[in-house]
């Protein structure tokens, strides 16, 4: 039986899941995903990609290259680098890395979870950082892990990411209890989740059990929620200090075309905060955030205030 209306803050008019693009299947997906390891799918497929699409009008920060155009994803026109795969939030998160924090300076351990192929092949490269990656049924990582249940000891890493999975488990709660578990007492994770900005309070919906239903209220047939403007309160209540940005409000308009860094034609999500969570302890030492929870640049807003 379904929950009283009244458990549920009311959707906006229509079916959310139309604005996203077609219902996928998840199951077909991951056979997809297991048939063409990851890697090499996505070298193969960046390289036609971007021979087709040649040119010097848009550029690739993650990858540093440059195409004619970004190509089209979930509904909006120009989102996906051809060579990387890399989408809007990609690009920025990447800028955000090498512009606001001493990640590519120093050393440290990090865990990237359900690793992003357009990240992953430059973080992996970084010297003095022990990069560890882990998914639940990835070819791209090196563990097979569940993030309700991280296989490391406390405190083994000095950064974590994390991004675009926690409406994907099952607790989200629990989840973020062992991201925080398993970083180091001054250390950050960044946590970008898609939010939908409309929203005061997250929707959560335990009836809906299909893919179609879930792709209807939550805009994909793998998301379990759909985040509101609550978000930030959920990873302060982990035990986080949580600093939300708008970056690419923070890049010239310039670097913003060119980049393809603004994520157009989607009302409901619109741009993606960086989430900056810091556990507490001592000031960040090597390797950490350069400007923490308590250091925030001008630019930045205290997300659980």
């Amino acid at each position: 039986m379904k929950p009283p209306a009244a458990a549920f803050e009311a959707s906006p008019p229509g079916s959310f899941g139309v604005e996203h693009g077609a219902v996928e299947d998840p199951a077909l997906k991951r056979l997809l995903l297991r048939l063409l390891p990851g890697a090499h799918r996505q070298r193969l497929l960046g390289a036609v990609r971007g021979a087709l699409h040649s040119g010097e009008t848009v550029e690739c920060p993650c990858c540093e290259s440059t195409f004619s155009r970004f190509l089209p994803h979930r509904g909006r026109r120009r989102a996906k680098c051809p060579r990387c795969g890399s989408l809007e939030r990609h690009r920025v998160l990447w800028l955000f890395l090498r512009r606001e924090t001493d990640l590519f300076e120093r050393s440290g351990a990090m865990l990237h979870i359900a690793p992003e192929y357009a990240l992953q092949r430059r973080l992996a490269r970084l010297p003095g950082l022990r990069y560890v990656t882990g998914d639940l049924d990835s070819p791209l990582a090196d563990v097979e892990l569940d993030v309700m249940d991280l296989p490391f000891e406390a405190g083994s890493f000095d950064f974590l990411i994390c991004n675009h999975v926690l409406e994907h488990v099952t607790d989200d709660r629990r989840a973020l209890a062992e991201i925080h578990r398993v970083l180091r007492p001054g250390g950050w994770a960044i946590l970008m989740c898609p939010v939908d900005g409309r929203r005061a309070s997250t929707l959560e919906d335990p009836t809906a059990t299909t893919p179609t239903e879930r792709h209807r209220l939550y805009g994909q047939a793998d998301h379990l929620r759909l985040y509101g403007r609550d978000y930030p309160e959920r990873l302060a209540r982990a035990g986080f200090e949580v600093l939300a940005e708008r970056y690419v409000e923070s890049c010239d308009s310039s670097s913003v075309a060119r980049c393809g860094l603004r994520r157009a034609e989607d009302e409901a999500f619109g741009e993606e905060d960086v989430f900056l969570c810091v556990k507490s302890g001592p000031e960040p030492g090597p390797g950490r955030a350069q400007r923490s929870a308590s250091r925030p640049r001008p630019a930045a807003r205290k997300a659980a205030a």
